[in-house]
């Protein structure tokens, strides 16, 4: 699904949609205040977001993840796995299981640590109590009351904020900006800009998304493709990278790639003497056999300040 356009601006059409939302965000602070939370033997980071789309979440997952591991800790990660048909809890096995099986950021994130997928977070935690992790750092489930976290961080799109500040359909928000900052521990800022907090006084870090490597692909001509949650940033890379972007394909988010499209792709850029480019999210949904004769340009999340300061809490 791709975001409305009113999502990022006032309009008649979220006005008309505002009760929807409120009745949305009613429903997140009923959970919120009937909540019994579990709680698991690990310790439990959260990295969400207060909105729907892409925000970063996942690079800022990655390298919260790396500085864990770097420190010792038995660390697993926490996925609902969004597109998959798993329901778990199931730990990810690469070799055994695809994005149809538990999604594509569940793969992806399963290169740098295990990873439980489960829609039941609690059940999900158990699972990685079971393996002994000391901590689970949870993808996304800001919204999700069922688990204790011990660190709660909000991801911010530093360049988009809160779109309209309304909720969902009204907006973009999952629930009121106020009442989810008050829920965290740290706010991480990604890209450039400054959107209001909202009475929030807690630490805020800096990060910006950077490539790992692609120097290849100065210079030369590219079509790009992505189904991520702001397509745009990623064709803004390549470019400022010096890549000649010939064109550039969006698709939704979590977009499930079919032959017709892969070979048009792949067709549009024989003929151009391009080369395909995508992201890793992209990749790791597509077939074996698609992804033959594909650039993948991965990008992680370089931070400004350090994060032991936010994350000291699972670290003893």
């Amino acid at each position: 699904m791709r975001a409305p356009e009113f999502w990022s601006r006032p309009s008649l059409a979220a006005a008309a949609l505002s009760p929807a939302g409120w009745f949305y965000g009613a429903v997140t602070d009923w959970k919120r205040t009937h909540a019994s939370p579990y709680r698991a033997r690990a310790k439990v980071v959260c990295v969400g977001n207060l909105t729907a789309g892409g925000s970063g979440k996942t690079p800022v997952v990655e390298a919260i993840v790396r500085n864990l591991k770097a420190r010792g800790l038995c660390v697993m990660i926490l996925s609902r796995g969004y597109g998959g048909r798993l329901s778990g809890p199931v730990l990810v096995n690469r070799e055994a299981h695809d994005a149809a099986d538990v999604g594509d950021e569940p793969l992806l994130l399963a290169e740098i640590a295990p990873v439980v997928v489960a829609r039941d977070r609690r059940r999900g935690a158990i699972l990685a109590d079971a393996q002994r992790a000391d901590v689970v750092v949870m993808d996304d489930g800001y919204q999700n009351f069922a688990l204790q976290k011990d660190v709660a961080i909000v991801v911010v799109d530093a360049e988009k904020g809160f779109g309209n500040g309304r909720i969902i359909p009204a907006g973009p928000l999952r629930e009121s900006v106020s009442g989810g900052l008050a829920r965290a521990d740290a706010v991480v800022l990604v890209g450039d800009g400054m959107p209001a907090l909202h009475g929030y006084s807690g630490p805020v870090l800096r990060a910006k998304l950077v490539p790992r490597g692609g120097e290849t692909l100065a210079d030369r001509k590219v079509i790009a493709f992505a189904g991520i949650g702001r397509p745009e940033k990623f064709f803004g890379t390549l470019r400022d990278m010096n890549a000649e972007v010939i064109e550039a394909h969006a698709f939704a988010d979590h977009h499930a790639f079919n032959a017709g499209e892969m070979t048009r792709l792949k067709t549009a850029a024989k003929e151009n003497s391009a080369v395909l480019v995508t992201t890793e999210k992209d990749y790791v949904r597509l077939t074996p056999a698609d992804r033959e004769g594909i650039a993948v340009l991965p990008i992680e999340a370089k931070f400004e300040t350090a994060l032991d300061g936010i994350l000291k809490k699972v670290m003893v």
